[in-house]
């Protein structure tokens, strides 16, 4: 528990640091008091329930599968991090593996903590999936969470006041830094509210509870069928996104989730209803985007290529911040670069590495600025203020390289693209217009249907 509650100070500075936005629709609803239970959907192992756990006061105790227990440290580590084992057939293997008897045994004992601490009016985290895998989709969850819930409420004639709260857990760009995530979350359910059901047959009650979850959260995510059809969606969105959503909201992701829903709804229609049309539309956006990367470019530059001139202001940042940002690169490179290398070997599974950068960022970084402070009071300032200040610099000049880099790398994209040879920049934009009429033409037959 003290593991917990020192740790979770710094995993929040740590996700404010690795997201460029977490955003949470109805945070109220996470900070109901308990005993509450909270459920999500699991597409980023680690970081799902990171997210959630910073935005709520009280600690949770959170379910994870026994896997993670076996190794003696992570095993310590997760303990200590107010986790409960959960107990899975697919998970049990080897000779020594235990028998279902046993398993059942196991988790009943699981059962039991948590039917402890919800009693004690506190929070339990649950993921019904049961798996986590990186997709925009909602696998078929288990009665586990129903289970629990019923089970904690039945110990006290479902007078416990407990309550169940779904957050739908949509990332933007889960594998990549500085990308955005949103928490949806759901009104609470009153877990009284199935006492006669729960009477009458538990296991139908906890059907019932566990479709209802499952309704809460499918209607609070980002669901696409198959990888296909999410690629499509998501290639549109990324790249005419500010074409279809002209009026998005930059304060909120929510626009952003709503045109998730409508291009995937629309795709799914077309595939239905107008084959020939998304067959189309494959084709002229494969190829320019293939067009585009063939020149180093992307939509942005070819759009703002358009504009004539550059502003003054443009070059005097660029140039007067050139030294900055030479700063900051020089003093955040390696534990900026330490963290993906690390990623990229450790693991292939998508879903594993943003929690294994986000870790293992959480050393690198106070590690470098530790061993830089020391260096500057050791051989330059000799003088402890001096040096507080420098290492205050350090994340101010880091974040501004960052955003200084990709300034630089937008304003050249857009120098190629006022470069290009006019036969090659005139079929970039034609195939432009191509995309941009079928897409206007789809969403004006769309919405016409769905009106």
């Amino acid at each position: 528990m003290l593991f917990y509650t020192v740790m979770k100070p710094l995993v929040r500075v740590g996700l404010r640091v690795f997201f460029r936005r977490l955003e949470v629709r109805h945070r109220n609803r996470l900070r109901l008091p308990g005993p509450l239970m909270l459920c999500s959907n699991h597409p980023n192992t680690l970081m799902d329930p990171l997210v959630t756990a910073v935005q709520r006061h009280e600690p949770i105790a959170f379910l994870a599968k026994s896997t993670f227990f076996k190794n003696p440290l992570l095993g310590a580590i997760m303990r200590s991090g107010n986790c409960i084992p959960i107990y899975r057939r697919q998970d049990a293997e080897g000779a020594d593996a235990p028998t279902p008897t046993q398993l059942a045994a196991s988790n009943e004992a699981s059962f039991g903590r948590c039917y402890d601490y919800l009693e004690r009016g506190g929070t339990v985290m649950i993921f019904p999936e049961g798996t986590s895998v990186s997709e925009r989709r909602l696998r078929p969850l288990k009665t586990g969470a129903a289970r629990i819930a019923l089970g904690a409420e039945a110990r006290h004639d479902f007078k416990l006041g407990l309550q169940v709260v779904c957050v739908g857990t949509n990332y933007f760009d889960p594998s990549h830094f500085r990308s955005d995530v949103l928490l949806n979350v759901a009104p609470p359910i009153r877990v009284a509210d199935y006492a006669v059901r729960y009477h009458q047959d538990p296991e139908a009650a906890a059907d019932e509870l566990t479709e209802e979850i499952r309704q809460r959260l499918a209607r609070r995510l980002v669901i696409s069928r198959d990888a296909e059809d999410d690629q499509l969606a998501q290639q549109v969105e990324r790249t005419f996104g500010d074409h279809l959503n002209p009026d998005d909201d930059p304060a909120t992701l929510f626009d952003n989730f709503q045109l998730s829903r409508t291009l995937l709804d629309a795709v799914a229609w077309f595939e239905q209803h107008d084959p020939n049309w998304l067959a189309a539309l494959r084709q002229a956006l494969t190829a320019y985007l293939d067009a585009l990367q063939a020149h180093n470019l992307d939509e942005d530059a070819l759009d703002q290529s358009r504009r004539a001139g550059s502003r003054l202001a443009d070059y005097l940042n660029l140039v007067l911040g050139l030294p900055v940002w030479l700063y900051g690169l020089i003093t955040n490179y390696i534990p900026y670069k330490i963290p993906a290398q690390v990623a990229s070997r450790a693991t292939k599974e998508t879903e594993f590495i943003a929690a294994i950068m986000l870790g293992v960022g959480m050393v690198t970084f106070p590690l470098a600025y530790a061993l830089e402070a020391t260096a500057v009071q050791h051989w330059l300032t000799h003088d402890w203020r001096l040096t507080s200040l420098f290492v205050l610099s350090l994340p101010l000049a880091g974040f501004y390289a960052l955003g200084y880099w990709q300034t630089l790398s937008a304003r050249l994209r857009r120098l190629r693209a006022r470069r290009l040879p006019p036969a090659a920049l005139a079929t970039l934009r034609k195939q432009r217009a191509t995309v941009l009429s079928l897409l206007d033409e789809a969403r004006a037959a769309y919405l016409s249907k769905q009106g």
